[in-house]
């Protein structure tokens, strides 16, 4: 009889007594944070880093359920419901989970962890899991430097940019003497230039804000189709310039209200519409469409242009993300524009997800949840300060 193999699709019951030790050394040598646990989610095995992350012994965890020892808690120190558990979708589902969330220590302090799930399967069926975790303590700092460092570097650059554009149009409207036509061309260079640099560093500084949990979203009553027309209206000579068609289709009556922050929503909404007009062919069409549903209202931004690959379309919200396909058309552009929208999206409480043929064209959705108007709310505003949210981001589908 050959030796029983041990894997995920094993149960280490089953094992004999020297993989059983094998086993056993192994999963001590594990680098990261590592324990076990059966169907119950009860810990069956823990490892020396773990023990010393979590500040336990081991006599103290073994035998006991794992969502009471090891205790998840948001960013803001909220515990984590069981349900949003990566443990418990990764029973649920029988696949791998990953996630970033904070564990509490035994002597109650808090720190940021990288975690991965993995179910034990047999026959298709978990019989219980291993998590794998590590202190991302220094991450974390490294990134808050990075955001720090982009963010002072954005409000400096402001400056110098602002003198830069302020005499360039002097210099175009004549308060300096006369210009040639070709130096006219050249200032309409240097003022269009400036203006993508000024828009680079408001993208920069929206995306530290968010990361950081520093961002503001002031909620105010607001009509939703106006402020798609006066988005219209700002992008109409980026569409004439390219011979796009710009259409708003409206299927409420009357006026689509609820209450969220017009600023952030605004810009959401013209990062999408410009990316449609950018990323189109000329005498293309772009269709901007907004309904009411039961909870939210849902505002579409359809293209006829270059469509994203199939196999870029898990990447698109990533930071820096540019697919190949528009790369090679567009050469300018930083892949922050959709990062930064699913960022906002999140801060208003919404979602955003899309769909893409190659070559025929995208439709990216999003919501903004549906806030009855009332007398006294109309006469309100509010204003919250948005934490980041823990874990991946993914490819929202509704």
């Amino acid at each position: 009889m050959e030796p029983q193999k041990f894997s995920y699709d094993t149960p280490p019951s089953n094992l004999p007594f020297t993989q059983h030790v094998e086993a056993d050394i192994l999963f001590s040598s594990i680098g990261d944070g590592a324990i076990a646990t059966d169907e119950f989610g009860r810990i069956t095995r823990v490892n020396p880093v773990a023990l010393e992350l979590l500040g336990y012994l081991e006599k103290e965890l073994i035998g006991e359920w794992l969502p009471n020892k090891m205790v998840a808690v948001t960013a803001d120190d909220m515990v984590v419901n069981l349900i949003d558990r990566p443990i418990t979708k990764a029973f649920l589902t029988g696949h791998r989970i990953s996630e970033k969330l904070y564990y509490r220590r035994k002597d109650g302090q808090r720190i940021p962890v990288a975690t991965t799930i993995s179910p034990i399967l047999l026959d298709g069926q978990p019989i219980g899991a291993i998590e794998v975790f590590r202190d991302i303590t220094l991450d974390e700092e490294i990134d808050r430097m990075k955001s720090e460092f982009i963010s002072l570097a954005s409000h400096q650059l402001r400056t110098p940019l602002s003198a830069i554009k302020t005499y360039s149009h002097m210099l175009v409207d004549g308060y300096m003497g006369e210009l040639t036509e070709t130096q006219r061309k050249s200032l309409h260079t240097i003022i269009s230039a400036t203006n993508r640099m000024n828009e680079l560093i408001s993208t920069l500084l929206n995306i530290t804000r968010i990361e950081s949990g520093t961002i503001s979203v002031t909620l105010k009553p607001i009509q939703v189709d106006q402020l798609i027309e006066e988005v219209m209206n700002e992008v109409s000579l980026q569409a004439a310039d390219r011979s796009i068609t710009l259409t708003f289709g409206r299927h409420d009556r009357p006026t689509l209200s609820t209450k969220t922050d017009p600023l952030i929503f605004k810009e959401v909404l013209t990062n999408l519409v410009i990316n449609a007009i950018k990323y189109s062919p000329e005498h293309g069409l772009v269709t901007i469409d907004a309904h009411r549903r039961t909870k939210d209202i849902i505002i579409r931004v359809k293209d006829t242009g270059w469509g994203i690959p199939k196999h870029a379309q898990d990447q698109v919200f990533s930071k820096f993300f540019r697919a190949q396909n528009i790369v090679r058309r567009e050469t300018t552009g930083t892949g922050l524009g959709l990062y930064l929208v699913k960022g906002l999206i999140s801060a208003l409480g919404g979602k955003i997800w899309f769909k893409s043929d190659e070559g025929k064209g995208t439709e990216f959705s999003f919501t903004i949840p549906h806030t009855k108007r009332s007398t006294k709310a109309a006469a309100k505003s509010t204003t919250k300060r948005v934490k980041p949210r823990q874990g991946r981001a993914h490819h929202e589908k509704v």
